[in-house]
């Protein structure tokens, strides 16, 4: 499996935001991750189009745009019309889970479906065959800096297992929240192949050289 490390704009100074995307690119980031959250259904409010638009025009990168939101159906278009790249909707959130799923690829777009800690992987089973990347949740959305939630590992064992059962395991699966040197490594084994790193990437001494740091532990594991 590819690795891909997708540091999350939500730990990056935004007074220097052009900035810190270029570093992350020196550094060998894969995707930017862009978390857009709506002070509903997570008890955080971020930022929406502009802000994809304005990384859009900072970088080349795929855009990993995550909503947590109520109603994601509303930002389709105009976030694919922003630049992103892969937009990963809630299944808390999308009580018509195949229709959006197969509305996001209409407009050119790859769609992710993410779960919260507290929501069985078997959830998804039903789009499983569709989606075209599951993010694990493995802190409680909303904010940054939590700490990892050790059950995380079982949980990307079972969507592999299931993606694979759906015949779509090459799918990537991402985790977000936690990650750091001292995660980023089992998530890796258990199965997961794309990793959201924000405080980890941005709060270090040295950004680009955490980038690399990250990847070496995954590449430890096989």
């Amino acid at each position: 499996m590819s690795i891909r490390i997708a540091p999350s704009i939500l730990s990056a100074d935004f007074a220097r935001l052009g900035d810190e995307i270029a570093m992350c690119v020196e550094g060998g980031a894969d995707w930017i991750h862009i978390d857009v959250m709506d002070g509903c259904f997570v008890p955080n409010l971020t930022y929406g189009a502009k802000i994809i638009e304005t990384c859009r025009r900072l970088t080349t990168l795929p855009l990993d745009v995550h909503l947590m939101v109520v109603a994601p159906e509303k930002y389709f278009d105009s976030f694919v019309q922003a630049g992103a790249n892969v937009i990963t909707i809630h299944q808390e959130t999308a009580p018509h889970l195949h229709r959006q799923v197969a509305r996001i690829k209409e407009l050119g777009c790859a769609a992710g479906v993410t779960i919260n800690p507290s929501t069985p992987v078997a959830m998804l089973e039903d789009v499983a065959a569709d989606v075209d990347m599951i993010l694990i949740m493995s802190v409680n959305p909303g904010f940054g800096g939590q700490r990892f939630i050790p059950r995380t590992l079982d949980r990307i064992r079972q969507a592999r297992t299931m993606l694979r059962d759906a015949g779509n395991g090459a799918v990537p699966i991402e985790v977000d929240g936690g990650i750091s040197r001292d995660t980023i490594g089992s998530c890796w084994k258990a199965g997961a192949d794309t990793f959201v790193a924000g405080n980890a990437i941005f709060g270090a001494l040295d950004p680009k050289e955490e980038i690399a740091a990250l990847r070496a532990l995954c590449t430890h594991q096989v």
